[in-house]
């Protein structure tokens, strides 16, 4: 696959060392889609490494994505470096649950972005998490497709999905989505998409 991605001009020290980085381990990250709101679904989530270049590749392209962590972890000098990388806290004290809470974050800003990894683990889980799902729906935001495609080493946006609120078609549309692209682990790919993604690979020998 040809790599005719091109990094943005970088606004802060941060960004630049990011795109040194990528640009030095022969990774590229393709433009973010122009939309204001989203649940962004990163995956596939085999490996540690995930994470860091998920990190890595969102300060390079200068996208400003939150993750929600429960509110216990806030306290103290943790709770400054969270919110530095764009955590919101969850109470979980309140009767509203997490669905609730970030449907009430998208409703009060203008622009916002939460990722998730809907597989939940790095090692074969049996299903998806679906609170993205539903989050989505209620605040009436699409979902957006993160792929680290090892093979290639890109970072892809491939899918800007509205929730139809047929979940089981929409969750099978983006398990053939994370299928599509090499993981750094395949042994550890979740159920749903490891079976779609061994077949893909039969196709491909045969």
């Amino acid at each position: 696959m040809a790599n005719n991605d091109t990094f943005p001009e970088p606004q802060s020290v941060s960004q630049r060392l990011c795109q040194h980085v990528l640009r030095a381990a022969g990774w590229h990250v393709a433009p973010f889609p122009d939309v204001d709101k989203a649940i962004i679904v990163g995956g596939p989530h085999t490996s540690n490494w995930d994470g860091v270049l998920g990190l890595v590749g969102k300060t390079a392209i200068g996208l400003q994505a939150n993750l929600m962590i429960k509110d216990n972890l806030f306290k103290g000098p943790l709770g400054w470096l969270l919110r530095r990388c764009g955590a919101i806290p969850i109470d979980r004290s309140r009767s509203a649950g997490m669905v609730e809470q970030t449907v009430e974050q998208f409703a009060k800003q203008d622009r916002l972005y939460i990722v998730v990894t809907p597989e939940g683990t790095r090692s074969r889980a049996p299903k998806w998490k679906t609170g993205f799902y539903h989050i989505a729906h209620q605040a009436g935001v699409p979902i957006v497709v993160a792929l680290a495609d090892y093979q290639n080493k890109r970072i892809v946006f491939p899918e800007v999905m509205t929730p139809s609120g047929d979940l089981e078609r929409d969750l099978q549309h983006l398990h053939e989505c994370f299928a599509s692209v090499r993981p750094k682990r395949p042994e550890k790919l979740s159920a749903p998409v490891k079976t779609l993604w061994e077949q893909h690979q039969a196709g491909r020998r045969e």
